[in-house]
């Protein structure tokens, strides 16, 4: 899955976007994890950094090509083991129930189907396993919800690599059969509103 031209504007603006919080938020995302962790869409490896000494592995999973790349340089540095690998949401390639915790990052809004990403996560996770999740997501109505609608349907995903503004990330987590046990909403970055502001952060676990 090419699309160079966001792949080196992505790897260029997340420092930036590191700086005025999101690595903070990265950093709340893994706290606690432990042991074996799946890590989908990993981009350019900007939560590696973050993985406390109790993870034991990461599979960090990448379609494409340039970022994957970037994020085998920030694999060499984690104070984890991670392995990056090719690979889609909708196809990790782990066997099932291999994951302690797996981390979705960004990614949720720019997957084909989050139905189908989000069963995959399931499928990899053990009994009882983690989904740690940090994304943007839809305005809860308002004219913020009215624009993610008419951005999602011109020229936005194009331009973002597949991004959609205006997904109910946490309605699918529920619906994909995880029950949603802690869950943080908030504007970022600080300051200025964009179709994608409205952010969450949290943590789910597979229901019984």
């Amino acid at each position: 899955m090419k699309r160079p031209l966001f792949a080196r504007m992505y790897a260029r603006v997340r420092p930036a976007l590191d700086q005025q919080g999101a690595a903070e938020h990265r950093r709340r995302l893994l706290a606690g994890a432990v042991g074996r962790v799946v890590e989908v869409g990993a981009g350019d490896g900007g939560n590696f950094a973050h993985y406390p000494s109790e993870v034991v592995s990461v599979l960090a999973v990448e379609p494409e090509p340039y970022l994957r790349a970037q994020a085998e340089h920030q694999a060499r540095s984690a104070p984890v083991p991670v392995e990056v690998v090719e690979g889609t949401a909708d196809k990790l390639p782990a066997p099932d129930a291999a994951a302690d915790v797996v981390v979705v990052s960004l990614v949720l809004c720019s997957v084909p189907d989050q139905a189908a990403a989000l069963a995959e996560a399931r499928r990899v996770l053990r009994p009882g396993g983690e989904l740690r999740f940090y994304e943007h997501v839809a305005a809860d109505g308002g004219r913020l919800g009215t624009v993610q609608r008419v951005v999602d349907a011109t020229l936005w995903p194009l331009l973002a690599g597949g991004c959609h503004t205006h997904r109910d990330t946490v309605g699918a987590i529920a619906a994909a059969g995880f029950e949603v046990e802690e869950l943080d909403r908030f504007e970022f970055p600080p300051g200025r509103s964009t179709p994608a502001s409205p952010h969450v952060l949290g943590r789910a676990r597979l229901r019984a």
